[in-house]
């Protein structure tokens, strides 16, 4: 097994972080990028001290394993902070509160208002087209919707 690698000097590794790279662009997920920041790490190691694969080998395992860990820490940190836009992914829901006009009538419980450049489904008592509602929440993808004072 010395013969294998006794030849590669550092560039093993920096041709294994090359392809741990591509293979985290061709991937979901992050996790090859550590590898790769690992591997490459490993060989900038192997620059100042010439170990035995055996050695290097280890140093690419406390790499991986340290740039693994500390990732999932900082992941783990931002999944709990509050967001100062909760609502990102759910416009609709910032529509709540909002005074608009009917687009179409609210016939059977059900019309459109026009928000800004979107038409959105309404849910509510029948009413006229033109009549002035306020959103007061959300149903799914529409919006619930009653008459406004």
């Amino acid at each position: 097994m010395d013969n294998v690698f006794a030849g590669t000097g550092p560039w093993f590794w920096f041709i294994l972080a090359g392809l741990l790279l591509i293979g985290e662009l061709l991937a979901p997920g992050i996790f090859l990028l550590w590898l790769g920041i690992a591997a490459a790490l490993t060989g900038l190691v192997h620059f100042v001290f010439s170990w035995g694969w055996q050695a290097e080998a280890v140093t690419f395992a406390i790499f991986s394993i340290a740039l693994v860990a500390a990732s999932w820490r900082f992941v783990m940190n931002q999944r709990n902070k509050a967001s100062d836009q909760p609502n990102l992914n759910y416009r609709h829901a910032n529509y709540i509160g909002r005074t608009v006009k009917l687009e179409h009538a609210i016939d059977h419980g059900r019309g459109k208002v026009r928000i800004d450049d979107t038409l959105w489904e309404v849910e509510g008592p029948d009413l006229a087209k033109g009549t002035s509602v306020t959103i007061r929440s959300v149903n799914g993808m529409n919006l619930v919707v009653e008459r406004a004072n």
